[in-house]
């Protein structure tokens, strides 16, 4: 025996070797075989270097041999080096790979190592002193940014102080002009009130997604069973609930946007001022905005029924979920078609009512453009065609709506949709006010297969150009792009241009071959994944992922999917969602935020779909797994759908999940960028972390802009409340909030007191497990 290992026995007991050596080996056994599949499939070597040597590390350990850790050293020495190669200095990239090894390695250093033989402590200290090193560059770099801002109080600017609109205005710029709440004094911040909707009865999944509206001294909101609540603006107290008496056992899911306002001219008295909203159930109701009496003279006690002329109408198949937009007395909406059941689902038509009496004043349906009005007797709406479903914007001067669509059913199949249908899926479309005829039509995704629907309103602004402003509107994408169109045509403002994608679809289908890009404007589509972009919470689920990735079909953006697992990036949440952007117009900037999350995907036969059961029985319906089942009838494809996540729940892609910019809009680029949410209410299994570590989660919801340069937002899986510096994207105050708030914040100034409020809604969301929630929560300054 040598006395280098004699000294070894010595210093070190034979359980702990022991025990040292199991654990090296189960690390090292899951780690060769996962890395020989790795390898197998062509991926990185890495892992099977990394289970040999810990495998050899193990057996010196077992034998009490100093040389155990010598190996170890020089593995973390490797892994060091191969981790910096791999993926630089992003601290989010290293975490996982040096993360668990550093640990084992200061363990290793600490109970293990016989430090009194100087050569041996120098071999094994120099790795983990550089490992070290690596180490705290990773908190480092992770690190919640924040402080507090110290510039002096603005001068309060005379503005409106209501809020007419869900997102503001009927431009949806989600913005505001006052400024009694500044970069100053926004820190102190304070909750005003808190009203509580209440929490319907019923299992299914629900959220409050609706803005109030705000008019003279009430406030007007939905609630998840589409009941309305007419809120005092300086307390919050419910002066009158409406309760539309839906059938809940219909119901599979309990969304409401928000309602709408209008003012019949010349009337006064009952109804002069009414609330219209939608109902999950097919109906458009008009309310007395004083008393929430039903209005005797629009349609039939005071409500419209959406089913007229639609057919066959299952409830769980058509729900109107937006709030209506209000334009030139008319009353426009769409509806949500549950996608993915079978080709013949409820028409996509657009209507319009008179706002005052409830008559039908017209109505687009793509494939019979010449009929405005009900179909003839016998037939429906086209049934099938693309639908709106995401709120909408409108120009009064030019006398045009802009319809974000989606696509003909079901979604991930294109072979059966007709061609009428082709120019109007996943597009804006400008209808004529006055005859609901199209004016013009640009569409983001063309034969759309990828569920990459028009998702948010587009944003009506005045673009900044060479010659002038024009009037433009800007349109978010799930794709994570932003295309910037004039208007009143259609035209593109800024360079954009078609990009081959990749081919070779499922045997029938004929895809485009170019896909549209905004080249003159940033991209937040978060760039082609490769092997090196998986990542985990420990090298183990990093090392899963990389082998689903290597075992998937990803070709880049617009991947086909196929008949085996196919990567699609980003995933139907988006790139952009259904909260659409913010205008600061003073600062002429363009506030966006988004997500950045895979879905795993693949086709499936008919035949095997229907052995496997896959029908409409049970619209969107979900098996243990989460896997989401499209059956696609009449079509000869079904589709199963999943987040690209690792089996703790994490997202396999990197973090940020979620992220918050502004773009000048002059001069196209992006001045600040950072991740949006931390990681306290977020963990693996759906385990909240309490970690106050800036990873950005995934959103839904979006922000609000003010003129005193303040940007308000909640939108994150984290519980909270934020507002940044629209300049600079510091961030300048931060509040919890009892659950997620998934809509969009609204400010407006109190009739009474001249107080202004910033109000959010908390509920949480049934796709983020953020909640549950009734909340409606007020801040403003103190008395």
């Amino acid at each position: 025996m040598t006395e280098a290992g004699d000294r070894a026995r010595r210093l070190l007991p034979a359980w702990l070797a022991r025990i040292t050596a199991v654990a090296l080996l189960t690390i090292g056994l899951v780690l060769l075989a996962g890395g020989a599949r790795l390898l197998w499939l062509g991926g990185s070597a890495y892992y099977v270097i990394a289970g040999l040597s810990l495998l050899v590390a193990a057996i010196l350990f077992w034998r009490r041999r100093p040389g155990g850790a010598v190996v170890y050293a020089l593995f973390l020495l490797f892994t060091v080096v191969w981790s910096l190669a791999e993926a630089g200095l992003d601290g989010w990239a290293l975490a996982p790979r040096l993360g668990w090894f550093l640990l084992v390695g200061w363990l290793v250093a600490l109970f293990t190592v016989p430090w009194r033989r100087w050569r041996i402590g120098v071999a094994i200290g120099f790795p983990l002193l550089l490992a070290a090193g690596v180490g705290v560059a990773i908190l480092l770099s992770i690190l919640p940014a924040g402080g507090t801002d110290t510039s002096p109080p603005q001068q309060a600017e005379a503005g409106q102080g209501e809020w007419p609109q869900t997102a503001g205005s009927l431009a949806s710029l989600h913005y505001s002009p006052l400024t009694q709440i500044n970069r100053g004094n926004v820190g102190r911040l304070e909750v005003a009130w808190v009203a509580h909707l209440g929490f319907p009865a019923g299992k299914h999944p629900a959220a409050i997604e609706a803005t109030p509206i705000k008019l003279g001294r009430n406030l007007y909101v939905c609630d998840t069973a589409n009941a309305v609540l007419a809120l005092d603006a300086d307390t919050g107290k419910v002066r009158w609930r409406f309760d539309p008496q839906l059938n809940r056992k219909t119901m599979f899911i309990g969304v409401c946007r928000g309602v709408a306002a209008y003012h019949v001219p010349g009337a006064v008295g009952l109804c002069a001022d009414r609330i219209l909203t939608t109902t999950l159930d097919a109906r458009l109701i008009a309310l007395d905005a004083e008393t929430g009496r039903r209005c005797p003279g629009f349609g039939e006690n005071g409500e419209v029924s959406l089913r007229t002329g639609m057919g066959d109408l299952p409830y769980a198949l058509y729900l109107v979920t937006s709030a209506p937009t209000v334009v030139r007395g008319k009353v426009v909406l769409g509806g949500w078609v549950l996608d993915g059941q079978e080709t013949k689902e409820p028409s996509g038509v657009i209507r319009a009512f008179d706002a005052a009496t409830g008559k039908l004043a017209w109505a687009w349906d793509m494939a019979h453009p010449e009929r405005t009005g009900l179909p003839p007797p016998g037939e429906t709406y086209t049934r099938g065609t693309p639908n709106s479903w995401a709120p909408m914007s409108a120009d009064e001067a030019l006398g045009l709506v802009y319809v974000p669509t989606g696509n003909a059913t079901p979604d991930y199949v294109a072979a059966h949709r007709p061609a009428y249908a082709e120019p109007y899926s996943s597009a804006v479309v400008a209808l004529d006010v006055e005859t609901g005829r199209p004016r013009w039509a640009y569409q983001m995704v063309h034969r759309d297969v990828w569920d990459y629907d028009t998702p948010s309103p587009p944003a009506l602004v005045d673009w900044p150009t060479a010659t002038g402003t024009v009037p433009a509107l800007v349109q978010g994408t799930k794709r994570g792009e932003f295309f910037v169109l004039d208007r009143r045509t259609g035209a593109p403002l800024v360079k954009t241009i078609e990009r081959r994608v990749p081919g070779h679809p499922v045997p029938g289908e004929r895809l485009s071959p170019t896909q549209p890009y905004p080249v003159g404007m940033p991209s937040f589509a978060g760039g082609r994944l490769r092997e090196a972009d998986m990542w985990g919470l420990s090298p183990f689920d990093q090392l899963w992922c990389r082998i689903r990735f290597r075992e998937a079909r990803y070709d880049g953006a617009f991947t086909p999917i196929g008949l085996t697992p196919t990567i699609v990036y980003p995933g139907f949440l988006g790139g952009a969602e259904w909260g659409g952007v913010a205008i600061d117009p003073v600062r002429n900037l363009l506030i966006v935020n988004v997500n950045h999350f895979a879905n795993y995907s693949r086709m499936v036969r008919r035949t095997d779909a229907d052995r496997l059961g896959y029908t409409p029985r049970k619209p969107g319906q979900h098996d243990p797994s989460g896997l989401i089942i499209s059956p696609q009838r009449g079509t000869p494809y079904a589709n199963e759908n999943s987040g690209f996540s690792s089996p703790l729940g994490v997202p396999c892609t990197e973090p940020p999940f979620g992220e918050i910019a502004a773009i000048d809009m002059k001069t196209r680029r992006t001045v600040w960028r950072k991740p949006l949410g931390t990681a306290r209410d977020s963990g693996p299994l759906g385990t909240a972390t309490h970690l106050p570590i800036d990873f950005g989660t995934p959103t839904i919801g979006g922000a609000l802009a003010t003129g005193a340069g303040l940007i308000f937002i909640a939108a994150t899986q984290e519980k909270a409340f934020r507002a940044f510096d629209s300049r600079t994207g510091k961030l300048l105050w931060y509040r919890r909030l009892p659950a997620g708030g998934h809509a969009n914040p609204m400010t407006y100034t109190s009739d009474v007191t001249g107080r202004q409020y910033v109000v959010v809604a908390a509920s949480g969301h049934f796709a983020l497990h953020d909640g549950p929630g009734d909340a409606i929560v007020a801040y403003a300054l103190p008395r």
